[in-house]
């Protein structure tokens, strides 16, 4: 789409492959009628399908393979990616276990070292997984007794997990292999005979080796005892009547509770539910016969979704939690789950919410014995502080530079805390804190230095832009030091304003790579949608108000070439998942604005997007197609029902300047990268291939009219 300058000029024009379009196809939203002429695309194991997918392929290689700088760009990437990557440690009765990466590894393998100053040892290398390194290791949990891990492996990129277990003495795998797991942790028993977890049953086409696209329903939790068959684990929870539900269960530090958190949709409330284990009489071999129906006792501590509930600490019956609840910026609250009082049980606020209205509660950690490690955000600038555990009394400051603590890593029964750091010119810190001295401390444990950067050849600030509404939004620009305002500069304009998530500062070596070679202005802008201001921002920027979202991205790019950082011609937005969402609305509402596109895996039909495994859940955000009043918030941004040709881009410009003439505006797509992966259960690729189908055959419209003389504002 759109025609990709080169250092030579434009390219000439791009055959693409035509594909197949199917006018019988349309569907009657409320009495509106919608035409999906690429429907069959949805069938991604096609042959159809994947030969349209290798067409599409083959001409973007046939792009890229002209581009005189890849060459180079691939050598400095690979030179500044080849430095040595750690995460923060955490630690299981004297051994630390910690994910590295010596440099160019496909992936982090899993270490573990008996001792702070003991000899690490590679205990998981997910490098040895498959031959081209398309299997990966997602979520691991380690015993109490730090005796085994419990890992999940995924192929391609897909969301579905296989369990298995290894000894960490000898590395020696055990026979446990546990299918048809996801969205689940491994919560593991303080006995260590065992561990929670969730999954799906198995689909229908269970030995069909294709992605499996269906929705998926009736999560259930299990135990698993080692050395078992899956077929013999115990089932602790289902309900078949709310098969939308999603489980996640959390063993507490002492072992005693098991913590069920309840979803239905990706917004952030969920209900809460927990288990006394030291009430089972028989232990959780016995949960069958003791209770017939196979499942856990579960006591329904909160049966609403109306706020987000998530576990910090508990003693014995009190819990602490952190919530949302009349809180849109996040506390701390505890509650007695014995307490026999009339109404009870009674919450109480350890941590009330921020009274400046401007801080986050992000997280908080409870770290030797009634101390709590919390963390703020504060105009997307992280704030850590040593907190009382019983009062929330503030105990110590604790300074950190501009940018962004990824973890806390540390427990009740240790004084020993290490914190993750990293900002846009600091590849990475992991601080060591002693909690138990009178003034903790951060104390450098690893720095990741990457040979060939140098921090003071660039600089980062923070500005605040007025959106079409007049609300000010936070970006961060990168830039080389004292660059000249005059246009002529190419920028990199990343966003997301999605789900509650916050955007905060991270360090990128393809960003170093763009601005020291191409002169590139990397910019980062925090949009309504996302969590830096709490969920009154979220909200702003979702269901009816997800139009801010866009607005906010475009008055960004607006702002950067009115400042002289760039100029439209030379403005590239990107973006993934919910951000190759916002990337593709923006470029089809305002395609006059940006030269370059990069769009990944984005959710492009946003009339069918729940139809298909996890989306569903994002209708919280999004809205459903299903409600008449929501369909008519999706239709007037899907990026599938809004590709216009570019004459009509030129009559919506118009319009919405109140300029008949309005040279300059619409127009044109700019060039634009779609990428999506074929075993992406999440955001499927049908929504990539039909917006990339229907993309086309509007770009084919364009030049076949400017052959035959077609005006664009005819």
């Amino acid at each position: 789409m759109g025609s990709l300058a080169t250092a030579d000029g434009p390219l000439p024009p791009l055959k693409y492959p035509q594909a197949r379009r199917d006018e019988d196809i349309v569907d009657d939203y409320h009495g509106v009628l919608v035409p999906d002429p690429y429907r069959w695309m949805e069938q991604v194991d096609s042959k159809e399908v994947k030969e349209f997918v290798d067409a599409q392929a083959a001409v973007t290689s046939a792009v890229l393979s002209s581009c005189d700088h890849r060459g180079r760009l691939r050598g400095q990437l690979t030179a500044l990616f080849d430095h040595p990557r750690f995460r923060a440690p955490f630690k299981r009765r004297g051994s630390y276990f910690y994910f590295h990466n010596p440099g160019l590894r496909p992936h982090s393998a899993l270490y573990v070292q008996h001792g702070l100053g003991g000899e690490p040892d590679v205990l998981l290398d997910p490098s040895t997984f498959s031959e081209d390194g398309t299997v990966s290791l997602g979520v691991v949990g380690v015993s109490d007794d730090g005796e085994h891990l419990a890992y999940g492996t995924s192929g391609s990129g897909s969301d579905w997990v296989t369990i298995r277990v290894m000894r960490v003495r000898d590395k020696e795998h055990l026979p446990d292999t546990l299918s048809w797991v996801k969205f689940s942790r491994i919560a593991w028993t303080r006995d260590g005979q065992g561990f929670f977890y969730s999954r799906f049953p198995a689909p229908r086409d269970a030995l069909d080796s294709g992605m499996k696209t269906g929705v998926n329903l009736n999560h259930e939790v299990y135990y698993h005892f080692l050395g078992t068959e899956q077929s013999q684990d115990v089932l602790c929870w289902r309900d078949p009547d709310h098969p939308k539900y999603i489980y996640i269960p959390q063993v507490t530090e002492d072992g005693k509770y098991v913590i069920l958190s309840v979803s239905e949709t990706s917004e952030p409330v969920n209900k809460l539910y927990y288990c006394d284990l030291s009430a089972l009489a028989h232990g959780l071999g016995g949960v069958k016969s003791a209770h017939g129906n196979g499942m856990l006792p579960f006591v329904k501590l909160v049966d609403r979704f109306e706020a987000y509930y998530g576990l910090i600490a508990n003693d014995g019956t009190q819990f602490t939690f952190l919530t949302n609840k009349d809180a849109p910026r996040y506390k701390l609250a505890r509650v007695d789950v014995d307490d026999d009082e009339p109404g009870s049980p009674w919450w109480t606020d350890v941590v009330p919410e921020d009274e400046d209205g401007k801080a986050v509660l992000e997280s908080a950690c409870a770290v030797h014995g009634h101390k709590l490690l919390v963390s703020y955000l504060s105009d997307v600038r992280c704030v850590l502080q040593m907190r009382s555990l019983v009062t929330g009394e503030l105990l110590h400051d604790i300074p950190v530079d501009i940018g962004t603590v990824s973890g806390i890593s540390g427990r009740r029964c240790d004084a020993e805390v290490f914190v993750e750091f990293a900002s846009f010119l600091t590849p990475g810190i992991i601080y060591r804190c002693d909690v138990g001295s009178a003034v903790p401390e951060m104390d450098v444990y690893r720095e990741i230095s990457v040979p060939g950067f140098d921090r003071n050849e660039f600089e980062a600030k923070q500005v605040f832009y007025p959106s079409k509404d007049g609300t000010k939004i936070p970006m961060f620009i990168v830039s080389k030091k004292e660059i000249s305002l005059d246009g002529s500069h190419p920028a990199l304009l990343f966003g997301y304003g999605g789900f509650g998530v916050s955007v905060t500062p991270q360090f990128s070596v393809a960003r170093v790579v763009l601005m020291r070679n191409l002169g590139f202005v990397a910019c980062v802008a925090n949009l309504r949608g996302g969590g830096e201001y709490g969920e009154g921002w979220h909200r702003a920027g979702s269901l009816a108000n997800k139009q801010n979202c866009f607005d906010d991205f475009v008055a960004a790019g607006e702002f950067l070439v009115s400042a002289g950082y760039t100029s439209p011609a030379r403005l590239c937005v990107e973006g993934g998942s919910n951000g190759g969402l916002l990337v593709a609305a923006c470029v089809n509402q305002r395609p006059d604005l940006f030269g370059c596109a990069l769009a990944h895996v984005g959710v492009m039909d946003m009339l069918r997007f729940h139809k298909f495994t996890i989306g569903r859940a994002w209708t919280c955000d999004f809205g459903c197609s299903e409600n008449e009043e929501e369909f008519q918030w999706l239709i007037k941004y899907s990026p599938l029902h809004n590709v216009r040709r570019p004459w009509e881009n030129k009559r919506a410009a118009a319009a919405a300047n109140g300029d008949a003439s309005c040279r300059g505006l619409g127009g044109q797509y700019p060039a634009t990268m779609l990428l999506t992966a074929d075993h992406d259960d999440r955001v499927v690729p049908s929504h990539t291939l039909k917006f990339l189908a229907i993309d086309e055959a509007a770009d084919r419209y364009a030049f076949a009219a400017k052959m035959m003389g077609v005006s664009w504002m005819d």
